[in-house]
């Protein structure tokens, strides 16, 4: 498997620094609400339970949590709706980005926008998706091939790892993720962090640092529109 993006990393370091300014409440309030549809109970709902895990993990307060699920039952709340989009960007760059909306007139020319002022452009449906498979990735903490073992004992499909930051990044099919992540917690391992994201099949390496500034800058921006859940690349 072609692995995480370097995009990926900086990410879940900008999650931090967004979750700090309160950034990022929006976006997890978003996905809470839009999984509660289907059970405002996280026991049988595994959506709901992966959204809400997102939330702790950025210390959003329980209070939060609880009002985004009670949107559902508010017939005056706005519905949202997500949407999906497909976008090139410097370099020739495949993005996938998704978003929750209760005005998708507003969103779609925010997304334009930040697209165009970073050197992007959106793409025709199917035209990036093809490029990437829907996966389950888990961040654990640890090394070692014994780890290793116990990760593919719970069901991973694959892993790789990371000796420098002590981590592991596990792979999983999309519907085994809450399954594989209550395994490895049952054997003591400590998950850092648990979602689904779409993979790519190959990265695209970026030629500069130019380049690969101007890139940072487009994912950046998009990541930071109140409406964008997440934002996935193949640039390397």
């Amino acid at each position: 498997m072609s692995g995480h993006s370097k995009w990926a990393t900086t990410k879940r370091q900008k999650a931090i620094v967004d979750a700090k300014r309160g950034a990022a409440f929006t976006h997890i309030g978003n996905l809470i609400a839009i999984a509660a549809r289907s059970g405002a109970d996280p026991a049988t709902n595994p959506n709901l339970a992966l959204a809400i895990e997102k939330a702790k993990a950025v210390n959003m307060p329980n209070d939060n949590i609880k009002r985004a699920i009670a949107r559902v039952s508010d017939k005056n709340a706005a519905a949202l709706t997500e949407d999906t989009y497909e976008a090139y960007g410097p370099g020739g760059i495949g993005i996938i980005i998704e978003t929750a909306t209760d005005n998708k007139n507003r969103t779609v020319p925010e997304v334009k926008s930040a697209l165009t002022k970073n050197g992007g452009r959106l793409a025709d449906a199917g035209s990036v998706m093809f490029q990437f498979k829907r996966k389950g990735i888990i961040i654990i903490e640890g090394s070692g091939e014994e780890t290793l073992l116990q990760v593919l004992d719970a069901g991973a499909e694959d892993a790789s790892e990371d000796p420098e930051s002590n981590e592991i990044t596990i792979y999983t099919a999309d519907k085994d993720l809450m399954k594989v992540r209550a395994a490895l917690v049952e054997t003591g391992i400590t998950v850092k962090s648990a979602e689904l994201q779409y993979v790519p099949d190959n990265l695209v390496p970026i030629a500069d640092q130019e380049t690969s500034e101007k890139v940072l800058k487009l994912l950046n921006a998009l990541d930071d529109l109140d409406d964008v859940t997440a934002v996935h690349t193949n640039a390397e």
